[in-house]
């Protein structure tokens, strides 16, 4: 079993597709991770030897920043932008799309389940 920056990684799995597991690695950075630790992309992970394991760590720990480190990173940032009240700081406060997109019709990721209002009554004669 390897487990690398605190993630399991699946056995059975290609190499290349197995390092995904790992948040803040994406297909390219794992092909580059195993390019550069001379790791084949086709092997599978249950195939790796404990040397490389242990490289791809070392790589890992020098030139990214995954897992718990990155989110907090990225959660520090949005905090930023809120406290400096910029456009995308109100955006990340009210729960609303950041880029541009359209929030009339569609953006029910980012606002949640419909909130249903209820119509006025018409006054009687």
């Amino acid at each position: 079993m390897a487990r690398i920056a605190g993630v399991d990684l699946p056995k059975n799995k290609r190499g290349v597709i197995g390092l995904t597991y790992i948040y803040g690695i994406g297909l390219t950075s794992s092909k580059k991770i195993l390019s550069e630790a001379e790791i084949d992309e086709s092997v599978k992970v249950r195939e790796w030897s404990d040397k490389d394991i242990k490289s791809i760590r070392q790589i890992l720990a020098d030139s990214h920043t995954v897992e718990g480190q990155l989110r907090t990173e990225i959660q520090l940032n949005i905090k930023r932008l809120m406290d400096i009240a910029c456009y995308r700081g109100l955006r990340h406060r009210k729960g609303l799309p950041l880029r541009g997109q359209r929030t009339q019709t569609n953006a029910r990721t980012r606002k949640g389940k419909r909130k249903t209002v209820a119509n006025k009554k018409k006054a009687g004669k």
